[in-house]
């Protein structure tokens, strides 16, 4: 049996994935736990997805993978970055750029109110919009580590706001099938 439990941690430190240990709290900690909370989200949304819905629980699974990139990204020390792999542990300029495309199709295909939209309208866009909002929270923490000069590259915080942007497109594609979600909001 394999133990999942080593007690390193319990002296509120965690280890990175090359680069040595930091404090449970560190902003670097906070962001790669938010992005994994986000990809425990995004898979609540995939398993939401029905049969007629098999192109965006596709695309779900693609938006995980790429925050586990991200998430190998942030969980390395910047001095350690070279021992990363384009595309697997390290986010790329063609990764940001797929994710345009995505929010491009999707957001082709359905019309925006031209005010705030409240999450609710379906359960699988609630959900993704709590992705969405995990995502957000990782981007806050990678800023601060970016303006702290603690990421060895910006592509990081380029793909994950391109992430919480397509969580979002998806969730008012799932929205689609409700035009009332959109009905009677903004007015004065």
């Amino acid at each position: 049996m394999v133990k999942i439990y080593t007690r390193k941690g319990d002296d509120g430190s965690t280890s990175l994935w090359y680069g040595g240990r930091v404090p449970k709290h560190h902003g670097r900690t906070e962001a790669y736990g938010s992005l994994d909370e986000a990809c425990a989200e995004l898979g609540v949304a995939r398993a939401l997805c029905g049969p007629e819905q098999a192109g965006l629980a596709a695309d779900v699974l693609c938006l995980q993978d790429d925050l586990f990139v991200a998430g190998a990204e942030l969980a390395t020390a910047p001095a350690a970055a070279e021992r990363l792999e384009d595309g697997v542990s390290r986010t790329t300029g063609e990764m940001v750029a797929a994710l345009e495309e995505r929010i491009d199709r999707y957001m082709a295909q359905v019309e925006l109110p031209p005010q705030f939209v409240i999450p609710g309208g379906t359960q699988l866009s609630a959900q993704l919009d709590v992705a969405r909002t995990a995502i957000r929270r990782a981007e806050r923490h990678i800023a601060a580590l970016n303006e702290a000069g603690e990421l060895a590259g910006e592509t990081v915080i380029h793909l994950v706001n391109r992430a919480s942007d397509l969580a979002y497109a998806m969730a008012r594609f799932a929205d689609v099938d409700d035009p009332a979600l959109f009905e009677g909001r903004g007015k004065a």
